[in-house]
């Protein structure tokens, strides 16, 4: 039986599967970090959290409303590489920060990043999805970010507090991140370019 998980279905997993990798380090340890890099900052830890969930949950309908009237996946294609390599900087930018504000400018630009993200992945992901193989391909994806953010949580706290610290779980999450962002440029020549289209599946493509 041949499991329909097309290349542009593939992709997209493995990109979010480093993705989540990455940023699955610093989940649990965020709080500790706050505390421990800038002094007083234990009372401002949910306000800076909040700024990012806020943000996106804000701007990214506004996004995804403006790429469906646009139609076409150029444009999705561009703000997601763009939003995922912005979002993937942002963890360094946690190594300079002293101030309180710099963690709620940082937050604020990612939940800016990943509102451009979000809704173009969703977007690609749902049209090139092989017919018949929906609830599969999803289950799928939800499958790899599960391990990928399970694996990631418990050897997040393991590296910050081991004598690499901070500084190299920082680096590592970019690194992930960044690589997540270069995979997708693997799908880009199966992306569709056409100004409106409907959502269809790949007829060149072979599922396996």
């Amino acid at each position: 039986m041949k499991l329909g998980i097309n290349k542009v279905i593939r992709t997209l997993i493995i990109s979010d599967f480093f993705l989540q990798s990455g940023w699955g380090l610093i989940g649990p340890i965020f709080a500790i970090f706050i505390t421990k890099q800038i002094s007083g900052a234990i009372e401002a830890v949910g306000f800076i959290v909040a700024t990012y969930w806020l943000t996106k949950s804000i701007v990214q309908p506004f996004i995804a409303h403006f790429f469906d009237v646009v139609g076409g996946e150029k444009d999705d294609f561009n703000f997601l590489v763009i939003g995922m390599f912005i979002s993937n900087l942002i963890p360094i930018g946690y190594l300079f920060s002293t101030q309180i504000w710099h963690l709620f400018l940082l937050e604020f630009i990612r939940g800016l990043a990943m509102a451009c993200v979000i809704p173009t992945w969703s977007a690609i992901f749902t049209r090139h999805i092989d017919k018949g193989w929906e609830a599969f391909s999803w289950s799928i994806e939800s499958t790899a970010i599960g391990f990928a953010a399970g694996v990631a949580a418990a050897f997040g706290g393991v590296i910050a507090a081991s004598s690499l610290g901070f500084k190299a779980l920082f680096i590592l999450v970019s690194s992930l991140g960044l690589i997540s962002t270069f995979i997708l440029f693997l799908i880009r020549d199966q992306l569709f370019l056409k100004d409106h289209f409907a959502p269809r599946v790949p007829p060149s493509e072979k599922p396996f």
